[in-house]
């Protein structure tokens, strides 16, 4: 009769292989967990700020451009948080009225001390994602399309899923999102000829192939 030898180090190695599996399926468990948290997927997520800032009054009624705070977006990966100072440059000559007083207090303390004030960020991708704004936003992709009308909104939600299906959409499709480079950040954009038309022929002009491969944004 065959008898199936097994090593005597498989037989040892038994229990440390029911640990990491235990290890690997709590792992699973996180990582799934904080994919699907609201911060990452869950459209309207608007977590309360430090600072009452109006997106609906900087970037709609005064019309400022993203990028006079979000310096980064054009060079780097995320968009940058401005530090305190961008703020001040404003807020400094500005009539300090008591409305205006109580909510620029925490800001005032943030410049007198040099702490950053702990704004929440609102659009986070799980860790193993990787987004290059620089990228997106030097082929034309407007702000719009992924941060939805931020120039309308007094405090900032999340517009888009942000989910791995919505943003393959969008690299096998990327013609309703193109604009001219120019008009990136204008949210109140819209095309004089046929969108897709329009979609079409930026695509062709600034040669966008978008990658659908895995380690594009899993790296």
């Amino acid at each position: 009769m065959n008898e199936t030898y097994i090593p005597r180090w498989l037989d040892r190695a038994k229990p440390f292989l029911g640990v990491g599996a235990a290890v690997g399926t709590v792992y699973l468990i996180v990582v799934v967990g904080f994919g699907a948290a609201p911060r990452t997927t869950d459209v309207g997520y608007s977590p309360v700020q430090p600072v009452e800032f109006s997106h609906a009054l900087h970037a709609g009624q005064y019309g400022m451009d993203c990028r006079f705070c979000h310096t980064t977006v054009e060079g780097a990966a995320h968009a940058a948080v401005p530090p305190t100072a961008t703020c001040m440059n404003c807020h400094t000559t500005m009539a300090a009225d008591e409305v205006r007083g109580k909510k620029l207090k925490l800001v005032r303390e943030s410049y007198q001390t040099g702490r950053s004030l702990p704004w929440v960020r609102v659009h986070d991708l799980p860790d193993y994602v990787f987004f290059d704004h620089s990228a997106h936003v030097a082929r034309g992709v407007g702000c719009v399309s992924c941060h939805g009308r931020v120039d309308q909104m007094e405090r900032v939600w999340q517009h888009e899923t942000l989910s791995m299906a919505w943003c393959l959409d969008c690299h096998r499709n990327p013609e309703r999102h193109l604009r001219p480079k120019g008009s990136v950040t204008k949210h109140d954009w819209e095309p004089d000829e046929d969108p897709e038309q329009l979609g079409r022929r930026l695509r062709q002009e600034y040669r966008i192939n978008p990658s659908t491969d895995c380690s594009t944004c899993h790296r």
